[in-house]
């Protein structure tokens, strides 16, 4: 299959150079040239699959015309070596709990797909080495590093605003050495992805090394993270309540909610969607008025979705076509102050002894809030609440528990690279490796 730039200036590019350029030529977000339906009966009998099956099937959609079947399907296995539960919290509103990877969060799955990706076209095509630059504002750095920890051929260089990730998803990346590089970067995290970014487009140092984006601009990165939407389908028919299924992602750069977007293109018969905001409410603000203002992003205990220009609101656009009425028609949304979001957490730990992440909190009480008669919502608990310790407990007013892989990570020691956020300093810097 080929893919096109959502910006439509740049050429055709194949799975392979899609997913080792990461970002198109013309800056655009790569697209699949065509979204394949899955036949009726792959719906008629999901809720008999497993999450193994489930995902081998909409993999092959997505990858079957250009990875080996047997490849794909050890990809995919070796992927998903855990499960993404759906609790129920209360009888209309169920979690899809997408923490039980390595690092803790939702963001293992696109990683660790497209580490084990890289790595085939990179020993199928004995290429030289490959460089990852990632911009996180919080649980992809850590699951982007893990996923590549130890990986042949790739280097990793992970971008994070300085003082701005909470300290647990810090020691999850800091702290690996070998092929992983942190760098600590004097700004937000709108000046991390901007520097990945500019890194892509600049020619100097594309000649000098191979260059590729591990964050969701990457189609190996996202579309992947569909696997579990479909999963969470047939979990919730198997309880019978999949008739008028109501989906809710918290939201950031929206590579999320863009593959629950792309799954219902493939057929998934989800009734319908909503995007849930904190204070970077520019998503929010579009579903109200149709314009797309992206703004300084503002800092927010739900740090993970401070992001104040969606890089992956693009794909949506392509995907509807720029229509804002089909968009609304299926998107609704929702936004959180931080006591908000505090408040979230207390009253359902209170009511239904369920803990959330300051993540997940959006979802559950965007659901609360939106849910119609006849609906059932899930809403996707994003990492694990242990991993924002401190936040959760003080608005339980409760001791949580840290697993012991995440306890494992902060016996390390902190190693990072200080930064600027002027790109020639990024540059430089590249340049000396």
């Amino acid at each position: 299959m080929m893919y096109y730039s959502t910006n439509g200036k740049a050429p055709l590019a194949t799975l392979e150079e899609a997913v080792v350029k990461g970002l198109a030529g013309d800056r655009g977000l790569y697209m699949p040239e065509k979204i394949k339906r899955l036949p009726r009966e792959f719906y008629d009998n999901i809720a008999d699959m497993s999450f193994h099956e489930i995902a081998i099937k909409v993999a092959d959609a997505f990858f079957g015309e250009d990875i080996e079947s047997k490849a794909l399907e050890e990809i995919v296995r070796d992927t998903l070596s855990f499960d993404c539960p759906v609790v129920r919290v209360t009888d209309s509103i169920y979690s899809l709990e997408l923490f039980h990877g390595p690092t803790l969060a939702f963001k293992d799955v696109g990683a660790r797909f497209m580490a084990r990706l890289l790595q085939y076209f990179i020993k199928k095509e004995n290429k030289r080495e490959v460089n990852v630059l990632v911009a996180t504002s919080g649980d992809t750095g850590s699951a982007v590093a893990n996923g590549f920890l130890g990986v042949d051929g790739i280097n990793v260089y992970v971008l994070y605003p300085k003082g701005k990730v909470s300290k647990i998803q810090e020691c999850q990346f800091t702290t690996l050495g070998n092929n992983i590089t942190a760098i600590e970067v004097d700004g937000v995290f709108d000046d991390c992805q901007r520097l990945v970014k500019s890194a892509f487009m600049d020619e100097e140092l594309n000649r000098h090394m191979n260059l590729t984006s591990a964050n969701s601009i990457n189609v190996a990165r996202f579309l992947p993270q569909s696997f579990y939407y479909f999963n969470a389908y047939a979990r919730m028919r198997q309880l019978g309540k999949a008739d008028k299924l109501v989906v809710c992602v918290p939201s950031g750069n929206f590579g999320n909610i863009t593959a629950a977007l792309f799954g219902h293109e493939m057929g998934l018969p989800i009734h319908r969607f909503i995007a849930a905001n904190n204070a970077n409410d520019i998503f929010f603000k579009y579903l109200q008025t149709g314009e797309y203002k992206p703004m300084p992003s503002k800092q927010t205990i739900a740090n993970a979705m401070d992001v104040g220009d969606p890089s992956n609101f693009a794909r949506i656009y392509d995907l509807y076509k720029g229509s804002y009425d089909r968009i609304k028609s299926l998107i609704g949304g929702a936004t959180y102050s931080d006591p908000q979001i505090g408040e979230t957490m207390r009253r359902c730990y209170i009511e239904n002894g369920y803990v959330l992440d300051p993540h997940g909190a959006c979802g559950y009480q965007a659901l609360k809030d939106m849910l119609e008669d006849g609906e059932t919502g899930v809403f996707c608990e994003t990492a694990h609440p242990a991993k924002f310790k401190e936040t959760v407990e003080k608005a339980i007013n409760a001791e949580t528990d840290i697993p012991p892989r995440l306890a494992e990570f902060m016996k390390g020691t902190k190693d990072s690279v200080n930064m600027t956020n002027c790109f020639s300093d990024f540059k430089a810097f590249l340049m000396g490796k």
